[in-house]
């Protein structure tokens, strides 16, 4: 087994990792900004892909909502308990919007960053972040609207750095 400094090839220390990023809500986008910023400081070279409904994550803008609707994990600290929210209660109008608020004051109350500064955080760590070009074709996205520093590319591109990556994930 090559030494772990050494990468799977042993020749370089220079590690790598892509990560598919498929979903675009608040809760969804936590994980791969996580992962890529935290792999990004212990040195790992990361790419990810955004791809359908991942790709809004790379718009300048961002209006994160979260859905506790066949989420039935999504349980709240309140009152002293976790809570949970029975599916019904989330189709009706304005629980979403709620739930999203509720979610965005824990979030701020417990000192987690944002997801606009971990996409900072991203940018500024040479994290290497490609736009679908089909989920930007599909969907009618205009490269102006995307933050500065991302790439364009396909399947083809996302595949020529995946094969030779330490660590693929699906998020």
């Amino acid at each position: 087994m090559a030494n772990e400094s050494q990468g799977v090839a042993g020749s370089s220390n220079a590690r790598s990792m892509s990560i598919i990023v498929t979903k675009g809500s608040l809760d969804w986008a936590y994980p791969p900004f996580i992962l890529a910023t935290t792999a990004a400081a212990m040195g790992v070279d990361v790419t990810m892909f955004f791809t359908f409904y991942g790709l809004p994550l790379l718009l300048k803008k961002l209006d994160l909502q979260v859905t506790p609707l066949g989420n039935p994990a999504m349980k709240m600290p309140m009152m002293g308990m976790h809570m949970g929210m029975p599916n019904i209660v989330g189709m009706i109008p304005g629980v979403d919007a709620a739930a999203s608020r509720m979610m965005k004051n824990l979030i701020k109350k417990k000192g987690v960053a944002s997801i606009e500064d971990l996409r900072e955080a991203a940018v500024e760590s040479d994290v290497k972040m490609i736009a679908c070009q089909m989920t930007m074709d599909l969907f009618e996205y205009d490269l102006k609207d995307m933050i500065g520093g991302i790439q364009l590319g396909g399947a083809a591109t996302y595949m020529e750095g995946a094969l030779k990556a330490d660590i693929n994930l699906y998020i």
